[in-house]
């Protein structure tokens, strides 16, 4: 009986301590500001993706594949020739289809006139100063179907680094302005949070189709791309 008496004792007392802390956190809540910053940092790609092929049609759809394996070898041979690494090159698409006749007004027929055969690989050229050479040699290679290049950064982590200390100073800098203009001062971090990097998506240019005849160097602009990471920030206040 004793010592459920002492424990309730206890108890009560731990009660009373929580109490009044919470009371006073109540009476002078902590005074903080909550601001976003932004950090954007733009960078040279160093990297960029073909998807090209070959497009071949003949009356039998044995005699399109023959063809088609030919040309794909050859295209193959160049692009070891022009040191593109095998784990850089990737089957992205093959297609064996009938070719329908149609009637005056456009409309297909059930008849089926040839066979036609698509394969396209996925390339992706680390060295760009040579892309330019690269897409000249595909297409006297035989590639007759180029759908699009897309730039790129092979690594982004050390860019997207950079982008994440410059929207920590734009968030403090934010602070700093909203503070002063208050009357106080900003003290230290409570919260860091951030958003979802915005990563650039490859950029595509459009679909290129070619008749077996290319320019004698394709020329190419690679440009820029911007990486941008926002965070979000609560610094505490300081001052009256």
């Amino acid at each position: 009986m004793r010592q459920s008496l002492l424990n309730a004792t206890l108890l009560l007392g731990v009660l009373a301590m929580v109490s009044a802390a919470t009371a006073a956190d109540e009476r002078d809540p902590a005074r903080i500001i909550s601001v976003t910053g932004e950090g954007r940092v733009s960078a040279p790609p160093d990297m960029a993706s073909i998807h090209t092929g070959v497009v071949t049609q003949a009356e039998t759809a044995k005699q399109a594949l023959e063809q088609n394996n030919s040309a794909m070898q050859k295209l193959m041979e160049t692009l070891k020739q022009h040191n593109i690494a095998e784990k850089d090159v990737q089957t992205s698409g093959f297609n064996v289809s009938p070719v329908y006749r149609q009637d005056e007004r456009g409309r297909r027929e059930p008849e089926v006139t040839a066979y036609r055969v698509q394969n396209q690989v996925r390339i992706r050229v680390r060295n760009l100063p040579e892309l330019g050479m690269v897409l000249d040699a595909l297409v006297q290679a035989g590639s007759n179907q180029i759908s699009g290049i897309s730039f790129d950064v092979d690594d982004p982590a050390g860019i997207l680094n950079q982008a994440r200390s410059r929207a920590i100073r734009d968030a403090r800098s934010r602070a700093d302005v909203y503070a002063q203009a208050a009357g106080v001062k900003v003290g230290r971090v409570r919260q860091i949070s951030e958003q979802p990097v915005h990563i650039p998506q490859p950029f595509d240019q459009r679909r290129m189709m070619f008749a077996g005849e290319a320019a004698s160097r394709v020329p190419v602009a690679t440009g820029e791309q911007d990486f941008t990471v926002t965070v979000h920030v609560v610094y505490e206040l300081e001052g009256t």
